[in-house]
């Protein structure tokens, strides 16, 4: 598959990487030919050009292009060369946006008919993503499938937790409520086997049902956090987005650095939330605006390291949940070690977001998890695909992926080694790195 990206930045670049471990044909292009000056040990072509022009279009082979993504940080850009990618014989065509309005289904289907096949806007993923965080924050990951039907969450095991030290051939039964389907330890995301033990400090993935929610929570050993007053260090595009998505009777303080920023958020802003014009990163601050009996502080600022120690100084004044915007992949991994509740990557967001559509399978999402360097995606058996031929303890997957649960006839089902996949069932995928391809051919 040929696929151009326009725009080097860093959901470009990042995407372009990720789509070349696939043995995809990568054209990357940017008017900035700085930009495409990067350690490249990926098969990732790099073209100067400007993604609104027809010549550099031309020139970089968009006639022969099954997909052209535009991603740079001007949205008119994006959609002028979309429109273009699509008239010179591109066969797909995605466009980055920040105007969330162009999201709705109306408009969408009016610039699909102007050759802009899909849209997507990294903040209101984000602002969703941290939305869903804060729904169950004892939770540092949290995704539903078929409206809350069946559920994938993350759980840091502590020494409190009655699953510390247990083997997982211990914890099965007749009755299965959930499903561990992964487990990362370390710089380490393990598939588990019988054999393998939770330990204090393992991040464990699980899949159960809704009705199960209250019975995982208790075996993790966590408790409820009732969120009621929410501090938002950044007033981005993000937060912006987020208090929208926050019920009315949550308290959210923001607080921002720049004067005239904080004047245009406290004129798009609802009652429930209060603007502070500040430096977030000044403790006296912080004590000042009584962040000891704030129940999430969310960090958004257009800086990672700033966003980790601001997490870290919350979580020395007690604040139970801590969300961090971590747009440097290399910090990630400290992020998890400081203990920082949930990370936000607009990077991993976008490109898993647009991954869906790169595979033949039949995904309905796809979710990049950024501390356990994995993919979980909602895929549906095709009637007469090899997952459906035998019992999934018959079917010799790879050991890199589990299959944690599925949606039959509307109803939720853990997935047991005994459990045969029906055509049309939605099946909850767990993979490890790249290993998504791998499983194209079992639903195919």
């Amino acid at each position: 598959m040929k696929i151009i990206i326009g725009g080097a930045g860093e959901v470009g670049t990042h995407l372009s990487k990720l789509l070349s471990q696939e043995e995809q044909d990568i054209v990357l292009m940017d008017i900035d030919d700085e930009k495409l000056n990067f350690p490249n040990s990926s098969e990732i072509m790099t073209v100067q050009g400007n993604p609104t022009s027809i010549h550099d279009l031309k020139a970089a082979g968009i006639k022969e292009a099954d997909m052209f993504i535009a991603v740079t940080p001007e949205e008119s850009t994006n959609m002028t060369a979309c429109m273009l990618a699509h008239n010179l014989g591109a066969k797909r065509t995605i466009a980055r946006v920040d105007n969330d309005e162009y999201l709705h289904p109306k408009n969408m289907e009016f610039f699909a008919n102007l050759g802009v096949d899909s849209l997507i806007c990294p903040e209101t993923l984000a602002a969703k993503e941290i939305s869903s965080a804060l729904k169950q924050p004892w939770t540092r990951q949290w995704w539903d499938i078929a409206n809350g039907k069946l559920i994938l969450l993350g759980a840091k095991v502590r020494q409190n937790a009655p699953i510390l030290n247990k083997y997982l051939h211990e914890l099965g039964g007749e009755d299965r409520i959930y499903h561990i389907v992964a487990i990362k330890r370390g710089h380490e995301t393990l598939i588990p086997r019988g054999s393998d033990q939770i330990l204090a400090g393992d991040i464990v993935y699980i899949t159960t049902t809704k009705e199960h929610i209250d019975e995982v929570k208790g075996f993790a050993g966590k408790e409820d956090i009732h969120i009621r007053k929410v501090t938002i260090m950044g007033g981005s595009r993000i937060a912006l987005r987020l208090c929208e998505r926050i019920p009315h009777n949550v308290n959210i303080k923001i607080i921002e650095i720049d004067k005239g920023r904080s004047y245009r958020l406290a004129e798009k802003t609802d009652s429930n939330v209060m603007i502070i014009n500040g430096d977030g990163r000044n403790t006296d601050l912080l004590i000042q605006e009584n962040i000891k009996n704030c129940d999430a502080f969310i960090s958004l600022t257009g800086n990672s390291e700033t966003n980790i120690l601001a997490c870290v100084a919350a979580k020395n004044f007690g604040v139970p949940k801590t969300i961090a915007e971590v747009e440097n992949l290399d910090y990630i991994q400290m992020a998890e070690k400081l203990d920082i509740g949930s990370i936000i990557n607009k990077k991993l967001i976008a490109s898993s977001h647009i991954y869906r559509f790169l595979l033949q399978a039949d995904v309905s999402t796809v979710k990049c998890l950024a501390f356990a360097n994995a993919d979980v995606a909602e895929l549906v058996a095709r009637s007469g695909s090899k997952i459906t031929q035998k019992p999934v303890k018959d079917l010799r997957l790879p050991k890199d992926m589990t299959l944690g649960g599925k949606i039959s006839d509307g109803e939720a089902k853990i997935i047991s080694g005994d459990t045969v996949i029906q055509p049309g069932d939605h099946v909850l995928v767990f993979c490890l790195n790249t290993a998504m391809r791998k499983i194209e051919d079992y639903f195919n």
